[in-house]
């Protein structure tokens, strides 16, 4: 169990939460939700010891095993697969010994040192790496591709899988699914779901949270509360609280008026002056309760566009790439206003590339786009990001775009977007990802824009702001076409979805509830036909290793499934008579304390044995069960 009491944090002199106590407890997959700039990712190095504490305490399982993502992009000329590999601690250290013992040359070492490795998987183990590289999207060739030829994306993917690798009771991963596409999310909600140790996980994405967590943590207004169920159910209980909290704060308010006119009434009077004091005492130790502020601080809403023609953009027959590599075919489509357009598809496939030829980033190879030509694009991708100047306010850089605006207009409308205040008025440079995203959210919105493209605009986003954008493009009159790894937005602003698979963009007749159902079901049909295909060319010597060490493996279950039905026959037998001699009455009589103290001890000693050992002959007789089919 981990236990956090009465903990504090301050970074920078700013209080970030204050008198936080819950606990985590085996079995439990927490979601750690808050705005932006709460404390999460600090919250994380206070449970990891990478940070140290202020105030309270914090108590892990002193036998606990750890593993966080990194955040680091390691150097280093290991390729994918062994990248991932190494992350297998157990494995490593076991390994180590072996070196060791071969140095040492001592036969009782050796054999120590080998059945350490096969404890720790390590004749599975890249079988283990491949499976973990494959579900987030890598290929057979791209697993064995050195570590250092991957972009900063894709690194982080590799730690993502390095860290799954790594054997633990408790996993902390902070925002997994913000360098994931759909198909690599879905498959990580599967992995985590079948984990079974303890999961903290940081994430903005309200349908990974309600798929994957048991328990939600909530950082809000300094304060840290704990809840029980999904992040769906997390919104109904916050909803009721607040809602309650509300109540009380107007009672409260109510209670305050009616002291505070009885002090201004009678203070300057002898007779009551006693009794106003006493009112006023009261007042002063009254704990005050706090306004429900459950609007989001974000509000904002897309301008009508200026001009809207019947059709907003065309596609003859159009191929689409980079240096006359064509990456999307034959594509033909037209653009009206009122489309909303939701893209689907895995990494690579073409999504951002068709996007960046509707904004007129990428030129086509071949075939014709007509334009309106009074179309205005609004355009938002990552680099546009990155590309913000560092020197500039948001207030500066939203007078740079347009000049005729005043900057009272400016400022309330900065606003909206969470820049109120003095936070218009700071440098870009040290804004977050998040804070830099909703600045040029803020500048296209300006744009009046009739056609939207926004690929991934909800990364660094928190659950505030992607509300608040999902409910501005509900209201949207333009034409939408939006890639995103965030289904609740994906699915709320969508009309019809297209997918891009194998150079093209089709139409996708479903839900996204299909979608993901023909991606696990796309998944067992290539993990089926790989293992067809390996088998398929495996040499005959290889077939009777294969097989050998299935006879070998199936004789070693059945060994062990009888040593363990034996061993649950004895505790069955130890336990029925230890609750034979507690059912005697004689046993509670006076005197005989300390015997009965014993047999109690003994009772929960053998009932704790007997059900660690059903749950081995359980496991060890499914396994049995599998190698014979």
């Amino acid at each position: 169990m981990i236990k956090v009491t009465n903990v504090s944090l301050r970074r920078g002199g700013e209080l970030l939460f204050e008198d936080a106590s819950f606990s985590i407890y085996p079995g439990h997959r927490v979601g750690l939700i808050g705005a932006n700039g709460v404390g999460k990712t600090s919250l994380f190095k206070l449970l990891d010891s990478t940070l140290p504490l202020d105030s309270g305490d914090i108590a892990l399982p002193s036998s606990a095993k750890l593993a966080c993502v990194s955040q680091e992009i390691f150097d280093t000329e290991l390729s994918a697969i062994n990248y991932v590999m190494a992350g297998d601690t157990d494995l490593v250290m076991a390994k180590q010994e072996l070196i060791a013992a071969e140095v040492k040359n001592q036969d009782e070492a050796l054999a120590l040192a080998y059945d350490k490795i096969e404890q720790a998987g390590g004749y599975t183990a890249e079988t283990r790496a491949a499976k973990l590289l494959a579900g987030l999207g890598f290929s057979i060739e791209e697993q064995s591709q050195l570590f250092n030829t991957f972009s900063g994306g894709w690194r982080m993917r590799l730690n993502l899988a390095r860290a799954l690798m790594t054997p633990s009771d408790i996993l902390m991963l902070d925002e997994p699914t913000n360098h994931l596409d759909l198909d690599a999310i879905v498959w990580l909600e599967n992995w985590l779901v079948r984990y079974q140790g303890m999961l903290i996980v940081i994430s903005h994405d309200r349908d990974f949270l309600n798929t994957v967590t048991t328990n939600i943590i909530n950082i809000e207004n300094k304060k840290i509360d704990a809840y029980t169920g999904n992040y769906a159910d997390f919104e109904r209980q916050r909803a009721a609280r607040l809602s309650t909290q509300n109540a009380a704060y107007l009672k409260q308010q109510k209670d305050i008026l009616h002291i505070q006119a009885f002090v201004d009434r009678f203070k300057a009077k002898a007779s009551k002056a006693k009794q106003a004091q006493s009112r006023l005492k009261a007042l002063s130790r009254m704990k005050r309760v706090s306004s429900a502020h459950i609007d989001s601080p974000f509000s904002f809403s897309f301008f009508e566009p200026e001009k809207m023609p019947a059709q907003l953009l065309t596609m003859n027959d159009c191929d689409i790439g980079y240096d006359n590599i064509r990456v999307l075919r034959e594509l033909t489509l037209t653009i009206a206003p009122g489309d909303r357009i939701g893209l689907l598809g895995a990494n690579g496939a073409g999504k951002s590339t068709f996007i960046k030829a509707l904004a007129h980033e990428i030129s086509i190879i071949s075939g014709t786009v007509e334009r309106a030509n009074s179309l205005t694009v609004g355009y938002f991708a990552q680099h546009q990001v990155e590309q913000l100047r560092s020197d500039e306010t948001p207030l500066e850089f939203l007078t740079r775009l347009d000049r005729s605006i005043p900057e009272r207009d400016l400022r309330t409308y900065l606003g909206g977007f969470g820049f109120s205040n003095e936070c218009a008025l700071r440098a870009i440079g040290p804004l977050s990802g998040g804070e830099k995203a909703r600045l040029v959210l803020a500048a296209i919105v300006r744009q009046k824009p009739n056609l939207l493209l926004l690929d991934e605009p909800t990364n660094h986003l928190d659950l505030q702001m992607r509300h608040a954008l999902g409910v501005a493009l509900q209201g949207y009159e333009g034409a939408l076409v939006v890639v995103s790894h965030d289904r609740y937005l994906l699915e709320s602003v969508s009309d019809k979805f297209k997918l891009v698979a194998n150079g093209r963009i089709e139409e996708f007749d479903g839900s996204l509830s299909d979608y993901t159902k023909w991606l696990t079901d796309t998944r067992s049909q290539k993990s089926a036909l790989l293992k067809e295909e390996v088998l398929r060319h495996e040499s005959k010597k290889d077939k009777r290793k294969r097989e050998a060490k299935s006879r070998t493996r199936k004789s070693e279950l059945v060994k062990r499934v009888s040593y363990l039905e034996e061993s649950v026959n004895i505790l069955s037998k130890l336990v029925s008579e230890t609750n034979a001699k507690l059912a005697d009455s004689s046993i509670y009589v006076e005197g005989r304390q300390g015997e009965l103290k014993e047999l109690l001890g003994e009772q929960k000693i053998q009932s704790k044995k007997l059900r660690c050992a059903e749950k081995e002959w359980l496991e060890a007789t499914t396994q049995l069960e599998g190698s014979q089919l």
